[in-house]
C-alpha cells in the first residue's frame, strides 16, 4: 500500500495581492510534493485563501466593493499566479465557500458540546492587522507588529484554552519534531509556561465572518475559521469525508513564523477540545527581506513574482528561494543576487554540463550513450564520480527529508562542480580528435560517467526546477521524467546505446540587462497601481507625504482651526472635516495631544529619493518592526549622517505615497519659517522603541 502523505501551505490572507514572499511557502510545498509523488507516495497538497475578518471587510470598504467581490478578485489572482507556476496543488480551499462554511459549524459544534466554549463578554486591546487579541493597555501599540490597537467592548464566546497549557507542554515534549525548526519551538513552550488564558473566538460588531451555529449575531473568530481548512478541506464531518479518513492527520503543516501562535497553540488547542488526531508536523520558515526589512505593503518593498517569470522563468526563482536561503532562518532577496545565482549555478553550472556533455556524445558517437570501458582500462577518477554521485544521492535524500533544501541543492551542485573538474582533466575532445581504441575506450568511459551524473543530479533536481528538468531528461532520451523514481535511484541505470535527443540551452546566461528589466517593471508596476487605486488618506495628512516636519506640520494646522486628525486605528474621519467644538484659539486639548504617538527610532538606512533635492528615503528601527519614511530634510542633513543616530517619529500617522515611495511615519523635527530643519535628539541614553509622553 502506498504511503500518504499530506501538505499544507498557509492559507494566505486577501487583504493584499501575491508576493514572492507568499511564492516562497508555496514553492516550498509544492517542491516537497512533487518529491513526495516520485517516491511513491499518495499524495494531497492544499492551498488556499483566508477571507473573512475585520480586516478584510475594511479592505473591501475602502476599495469601494462588497467583501465577497473583494475577495473574489484577490483569490482569483492568487490561483492564477499558482496556475501559471505550475503548482502542483490538489485542492485550493477559499474559506468563503459552503463546503468550508460547513465544516467550521460542525467543528465549533463538537467543541462546544464537548464543554469547551461558554458564554461571557471581552473588553480589551485588538490587533486589526493581525486579528488578534492582545494584553495591552489602551491606544498602546500591538505587541506583534507594532501597529496601533483599538478598545473593544462586546459580547463573545469563549474557548477555554487555559486548560490546555499542560497537554500542549506535554506534547511539545514528547513529540520533539511537532514543531520545528527548535528555536519556534522553544519560544512556543516559553508562550505556554507564561500562562494560557481563555481566548474570544467570536465577534459581535461586524458581520464578516461565518455565523456561530445557533446565534447568527456572531461570527466565529477568524483564526478558528481559518485554521480548519485544513481539516474542512478534506470533507471533514460532509457527506463525503473520504479524504478525511485517508490523509488526515497532516503530514506538515508549512507556515511562516509569524503565525506560529496560532498553528501551534491555538490549533493543537481545538483539535484536543474536539477529540481530533493532531497534525505530525508544523514547520515554520523565516522571512524573505527585501533591502533587510520583511516584504509588506506598508513599507512600499514588494517584489511581484510575475516580474521574475517574465525575466527568467519561474524556475530560476524557485532554485534561487531555496538554495540561497537557509530553511527556517530570514533569508535576503535581491534582483542582483537572483541573477547571480542563476547565472553561476544554472547558467554555467547544471545548464553548461547539460550542454558540453549531450554536445559532445551527439559529436562522438552519433547521439548515442557511449559504453564504458572494462575495469582493465579505468582510472580512479572514474571510480570517484561514482562514489561522489552515490553520496549525492543519499545526502540529498537525508537533507531533504529534514528540510535542508539549500543544503541538499549543494550537495548536488557539488556533484555538478565535480564532474565539471572532471571532464577539463579527462579532456573528451581531445580524445575525441584520436582513433585508436585507448583513446575512444576513454571518451566513452568519460562521457557516460559525466551522462549518468548528469541524469541523477537532473532527477534530484526535478521537483525544485520541474521545467529545466524535463528539459534535460527528454534531451538525455530518457522520455518523461515525471514516470521516473526518486525511491530507487542508484548509479548505472542509464542504458548504454540510448538515443540523446535535440541538444538546446536550457539555461540562457543573463547579463546586466536582466536586473534592470526587473527593476524597471516593477518601478512600472508601483506606478500603475498608485494611479489606478485611489489613495484612500487623500486629503489626509498631505504635509507628511511631502516630506514636512512635525512642526511645520503643527504650525499649519495652528493656522486652520477647522482641522483634526483621526489616528489611523479610529476610522476614516477626513482631515478636514470640522469638529464638533473646534476651539477658537487655535490651541489643542490634553485629548487632542495624546492621540499623537511620539516613539524613538534608529535609522537603519538613509538614501535620496532619486529626482527629488529635498527627500530622503529612510529606513528606521522602532524595536517591533522596520517602518520606511520619506522626509524632507535631505537639504540639512547627508544620507551618511544619519544611519545609526536616533530619532523621534510620529509612529501612528496615516501613510502617504511620494515619488512611488510610501512614507509609514514622520520624522520629529524643528525648524523657523524658512530655516533648516533640526531633528529632535536626545542627550541621555534611550531605547530604541521608546514611547515620548
Amino acid at each position: 500500500m502506498a504511503k500518504k502523505f499530506y501538505i499544507t501551505t498557509p492559507i494566505y490572507y486577501v487583504n493584499a495581492r501575491p508576493h514572492i514572499g507568499h511564492a516562497y511557502t508555496t514553492i516550498a510545498c509544492d517542491t516537497i510534493a512533487r518529491r513526495q509523488r516520485l517516491l511513491g507516495s499518495e499524495t494531497y497538497f492544499l492551498t488556499g485563501t483566508d477571507e473573512h475578518g475585520q480586516k478584510i471587510q475594511r479592505a473591501a470598504e475602502a476599495a469601494g466593493k462588497s467583501p465577497q467581490q473583494f475577495t473574489d478578485e484577490v483569490s482569483a489572482e492568487f490561483r492564477a499566479l499558482w496556475d501559471r507556476m505550475g503548482i502542483t496543488y490538489d485542492d485550493y480551499i477559499r474559506t468563503t465557500s459552503d463546503r468550508h462554511k460547513r465544516g467550521v459549524q460542525e467543528l465549533w459544534r463538537r467543541i462546544r458540546d464537548n464543554g469547551y466554549i461558554y458564554k461571557g463578554s471581552y473588553t480589551g486591546q485588538y490587533c486589526v492587522f493581525d486579528e488578534l487579541y492582545v494584553d495591552v493597555g489602551p491606544s498602546e501599540p500591538c505587541p506583534e507588529c507594532g501597529r496601533p490597537t483599538e478598545t473593544i467592548k462586546e459580547e463573545n464566546y469563549f474557548f477555554k484554552l487555559s486548560v490546555f497549557a499542560e497537554p500542549l507542554l506535554q506534547l511539545y515534549t514528547s513529540q520533539p519534531d511537532f514543531i520545528r525548526p527548535e528555536t519556534r519551538r522553544n519560544e512556543v513552550i516559553a508562550f505556554v509556561r507564561s500562562g494560557l488564558r481563555d481566548l474570544s473566538i467570536s465577534r459581535s460588531t461586524f458581520s464578516w465572518g461565518i455565523p456561530v451555529p445557533d446565534d447568527p449575531k456572531h461570527v466565529i473568530y477568524v483564526w478558528l475559521d481559518a485554521l480548519a481548512n485544513y481539516i474542512t478541506a478534506l470533507g471533514y464531518r460532509s457527506d463525503d469525508d473520504s479524504n478525511y479518513k485517508k490523509f488526515w492527520p497532516a503530514d506538515v503543516h508549512m507556515i511562516g513564523k509569524e503565525i506560529v501562535r496560532f498553528h501551534c497553540v491555538y490549533w493543537p488547542a481545538f483539535l484536543m477540545a474536539a477529540g481530533l488526531p493532531l497534525p505530525k508536523s508544523i514547520v515554520a520558515h523565516g522571512w524573505l527581506l527585501f533591502e533587510e526589512s520583511k516584504m509588506s505593503k506598508s513599507r512600499g518593498n514588494i517584489v511581484r513574482t510575475e516580474t521574475i517569470l517574465d525575466v527568467l522563468g519561474s524556475d530560476a526563482l524557485r532554485y534561487f528561494l531555496l538554495r540561497e536561503v537557509v530553511f527556517g532562518q530570514d533569508g535576503s532577496f535581491s534582483f542582483d543576487a537572483l541573477v547571480q545565482r542563476y547565472n553561476s549555478d544554472l547558467a554555467n553550472g547544471l545548464g553548461n554540463l547539460a550542454s558540453r556533455t549531450l554536445t559532445m556524445i551527439t559529436r562522438y558517437f552519433k547521439g548515442e550513450v557511449p559504453y564504458p570501458s572494462s575495469s582493465a582500462s579505468r582510472v580512479p577518477a572514474d571510480d570517484a564520480i561514482v562514489k561522489h554521485a552515490q553520496k549525492t544521492i543519499s545526502d540529498f535524500h537525508a537533507l531533504f527529508e529534514s528540510f535542508q533544501f539549500s543544503r541538499a541543492l549543494e550537495s548536488a551542485w557539488g556533484l555538478v562542480a565535480a564532474v565539471d573538474k572532471y571532464i577539463v582533466e579527462n579532456e573528451p575532445w581531445t580524445l575525441g580528435e584520436k582513433q585508436d581504441e585507448h583513446s575512444r575506450s576513454r571518451l566513452a568511459t568519460v562521457l557516460y560517467t559525466s551522462a549518468e551524473a548528469l541524469r541523477i543530479v537532473t532527477a534530484l533536481a526535478h521537483p525544485v526546477m520541474p521545467d529545466a528538468t524535463t528539459k534535460i531528461w527528454a534531451q538525455l532520451g530518457l522520455g518523461d521524467i515525471a514516470k521516473s523514481s526518486l525511491a530507487d535511484l542508484r548509479w548505472g541505470q542509464l542504458q548504454l546505446g540510448t538515443k540523446v535527443g535535440k541538444v538546446e540551452p536550457v539555461f540562457p546566461r543573463a547579463d546586466k540587462s536582466a536586473i534592470e528589466r526587473m527593476q524597471m517593471i516593477e518601478d512600472q508596476q508601483r506606478t500603475a497601481s498608485a494611479e489606478a487605486r485611489p489613495d484612500p488618506n487623500e486629503g489626509r495628512a498631505t504635509e507628511a507625504a511631502a516630506g514636512a516636519t512635525t512642526t511645520e506640520v503643527l504650525e499649519r494646522r495652528a493656522s486652520s482651526p477647522g482641522t483634526t486628525e483621526t489616528p489611523a486605528s479610529q476610522g476614516s474621519a477626513p482631515l478636514n472635516k470640522p469638529p464638533a467644538a473646534a476651539p477658537s484659539d487655535g490651541k489643542i486639548t490634553i485629548d487632542d495631544f495624546a492621540k499623537i504617538e511620539l516613539r524613538v527610532a534608529q535609522v537603519k538606512v538613509a538614501e535620496k529619493v532619486k529626482g527629488a533635492d529635498k527627500l530622503l528615503r529612510l529606513e528606521v528601527d522602532l524595536g517591533t518592526e522596520v517602518r520606511q519614511i520619506v522626509a524632507g530634510i535631505a537639504e540639512a542633513y547627508a544620507p551618511e549622517t544619519l544611519v545609526g543616530r536616533k530619532v523621534v517619529i510620529v509612529a501612528n500617522l496615516r501613510p502617504r505615497k511620494l515619488r512611488g515611495l510610501e512614507s509609514n511615519g514622520m520624522i520629529v523635527a524643528a525648524s523657523l519659517e524658512g530655516g533648516r530643519p533640526v531633528l529632535a535628539a536626545f542627550l541621555e541614553e534611550v531605547p530604541v522603541g521608546a514611547r515620548l509622553k
